[in-house]
């Protein structure tokens, strides 16, 4: 027969060998036991009688776990330890009392306890407790260095919840994400790729009363449309072959904050069905059970297709299109936003020479007179991957950005042919205003005044 407490002994080991463990109690015979329990599974057990000598112990060496009682002579556990956190005591502690109601717990949790015990209490309780705080205290550590790694690699990570410019066409997407930033209606996000649909979903987010919740960003196109309810719903364990575990959805994980779900036309009609009856009863049903969860999210949907094509063609539920397009935001492709283009590049610039090491390049007027005359059919993510090429080269190769060849049918904006003309009349004539006024028929104040509007 298998020996249970070996198993035990095994599974606590990896996670309690490095530990260090302060065990603070008045009755000299529960603390002989705390530490004749905790002592074979841990490097270091200190004991303290009462709150003096713990807190003397603690400004001697870091303890990964404190065992406090909360009944001790003179003074409670829980008001000593709340006093130790206002004075910047980190260790976990695991609060242990005869004596518990839901009161006296919550003030615990208040106070800074990281887990409750009830005494009495079997000694594998205790071992698991310890193992939990250090588990967590580990993943703590985890999540902070992965975020600063991630910020750290690139530093345009910081601003992907911040729309950047000052053009009309990007204050006009400001001016409607302020004004929705609270409702609890699905925003539909269009607008070609690479025209920031992301970027314009996480400054809606961070502007709104959710924004200390999660945001999740999920790309239908990249998850397979047999796990697409796994994915987004979670599932049971043996909900199908090869579930082992409990695993929680992607919505169920975004609960209370955001939920991006990006080129939501990539769905296939089952997954349709599934997001429609979400978005109508804002309930889940994880694969495999019957239990349901109850969502408070904020939906935001994103798409480069034509969603009234789609459902022409048949690929996409009619009554889905009904139910998120309640409100629907255009990003303007980047040709549209005027002097944006010279801020986006100059950000791009700084942040990217940053993350490479490289030195900074300084855009001369006629870098920024063939950026604003280029159509950048691939948008913001065409122009940073230019911005790094010139990094990379040491240079601008200007020579990449050829004028994109207008369809015969299509008719431009009179404000975008006449800026495409002045630039490419300024580029002919190097830079003389005077000359390019004189070849295009104009007076040099009109090149002039619109030079400075667009920067150059």
């Amino acid at each position: 027969m298998r020996d249970t407490r070996t198993d035990t002994r095994t599974q606590l080991t990896d996670r309690l060998e490095q530990a260090s463990v302060l065990v603070v109690d008045d009755e000299p015979g529960m603390r002989n036991f705390l530490v004749k329990t905790l002592a074979p599974y841990c490097q270091f057990v200190a004991e303290a009688a009462e709150a003096e000598a713990a807190g003397a112990l603690l400004a001697e060496r870091h303890f990964d776990v404190m065992i406090l009682d909360n009944m001790m002579p003179g003074r409670k556990g829980i008001d000593w330890l709340a006093e130790q956190r206002s004075k910047g005591g980190f260790t976990d502690t695991i609060m242990v009392t005869a004596f518990a109601d839901l009161e006296t717990a919550i003030e615990a949790m208040r106070a800074g306890a990281a887990d409750f015990v009830l005494k009495p209490f079997r000694s594998n309780q205790l071992l698991n407790a310890v193992r939990r705080c250090i588990q967590m205290a580990q993943l703590r550590r985890e999540n902070m260095l992965l975020r600063r790694e991630l910020e750290s690699a690139d530093i345009g990570r910081r601003r992907r919840h911040q729309l950047i410019g000052s053009s009309p066409a990007i204050g006009a997407v400001r001016e409607t994400l302020s004004r929705i930033k609270d409702v609890t209606t699905p925003v539909l996000i269009t607008g070609a790729s690479g025209t920031g649909k992301e970027v314009a979903a996480r400054h809606l987010h961070a502007a709104s009363n959710r924004a200390g919740m999660p945001f999740v960003p999920i790309n239908c196109a990249a998850i397979p449309s047999d796990m697409i309810e796994i994915e987004l719903f979670g599932h049971v364990p043996g909900a199908f072959l090869g579930a082992k575990g409990l695993r929680e959805g992607l919505l169920p994980s975004a609960q209370g904050g955001t939920v991006f779900l990006d080129e939501v036309t990539e769905l296939d009609a089952s997954a349709q069905s599934a997001l429609l009856r979400v978005l109508d009863d804002g309930i889940v049903r994880p694969v495999g059970t019957e239990r349901t969860i109850q969502l408070d999210l904020r939906f935001v949907l994103a798409t480069s297709k034509s969603l009234e094509q789609e459902v022409a063609e048949g690929r996409f539920r009619e009554d889905l299109l009904f139910r998120i397009n309640v409100v629907e935001i255009r990003m303007p492709p980047l040709a549209k936003r005027e002097t944006d283009v010279i801020e986006l590049a100059e950000l791009f610039l700084t942040e990217i020479a940053a993350r490479l090491g490289l030195p900074p390049l300084e855009i001369d007027a006629a870098a920024r007179a063939t950026m604003l005359r280029y159509d950048w059919p691939g948008n913001i993510r065409e122009l940073r991957n230019f911005i790094e090429r010139s990094l990379i080269f040491g240079r601008f190769p200007l020579e990449t950005l050829a004028p994109v060849s207008q369809d015969g049918d299509q008719i431009e904006p009179l404000d975008q042919v006449e800026r495409r003309l002045i630039l490419h009349a300024l580029e002919a004539v190097g830079g003389n205003r005077s000359e390019a006024a004189r070849r295009l028929g104009v007076s040099r104040k009109t090149i002039d005044r619109k030079c400075a509007a667009w920067g150059i």
